[in-house]
């Protein structure tokens, strides 16, 4: 466990994210008190579904991110479509255009690396199911700030190649199955 209390929590998924995230996301209990910020690689050309799928499976609020909105407890905030998601000093939302990262935009290294200079040590980030390298900086910013970094079990995973190269880029990285992976963010928030 963290010495630190967690603030924040921040999720990036590619290739089978929606089959991950619908294990994790409506396990988490009405008033789960730490936000999710979520980066899922979606097409560009278009609209983010995701935010109607899982607000009416989850107990906890979903809804897409706004730019310069305030972080708040118990929210799911997912990336737009075609727009990194970034987190301000002031953990404030921001939304970028700048170039795809990895190719991807959102891209998950876009917000890993802004939630570990806005949360530090208090930010929890997870790597998931995913075919490319998207998130393995990211994580590596966030071990570098002194934050929990954790890659899903390679074996749980849909696509392996994700959570292969964020445990390269940052070797401390717990491993997890999604079904631990549940407890542990309840433990996690409960600090």
């Amino acid at each position: 466990m963290s010495a630190t209390p967690i603030e924040a929590i921040a999720i990036g998924a590619s290739a089978g994210a929606v089959q991950a995230l619908l294990r994790i996301l409506p396990a988490l209990p009405a008033g789960f008190p730490v936000p999710l910020l979520i980066v899922v690689h979606v097409p560009p050309d278009r609209s983010n579904a995701l935010v109607a799928l899982f607000a009416a499976k989850c107990r906890v609020a979903v809804r897409e991110a706004e730019d310069k909105e305030p972080v708040l407890p118990g929210t799911v905030y997912f990336a737009p479509s075609d727009y990194h998601l970034l987190v301000e000093a002031d953990r404030s939302l921001s939304l970028s255009m700048d170039e795809p990262v990895n190719h991807s935009r959102p891209a998950i290294d876009v917000l890993l690396e802004s939630a570990a200079d806005a949360y530090g040590a208090a930010l929890a980030a997870i790597i998931l199911t995913g075919a490319n390298h998207d998130g393995a900086v990211g994580l590596r910013a966030v071990c570098d700030a002194g934050g929990i970094a954790i890659v899903q079990d390679f074996t749980d995973a849909q696509v392996s190649t994700m959570p292969e190269a964020a445990l390269a880029a940052c070797p401390s990285a717990r491993i997890m199955t999604l079904d631990d992976l549940i407890p542990y963010l309840l433990t996690l928030a409960a600090q």
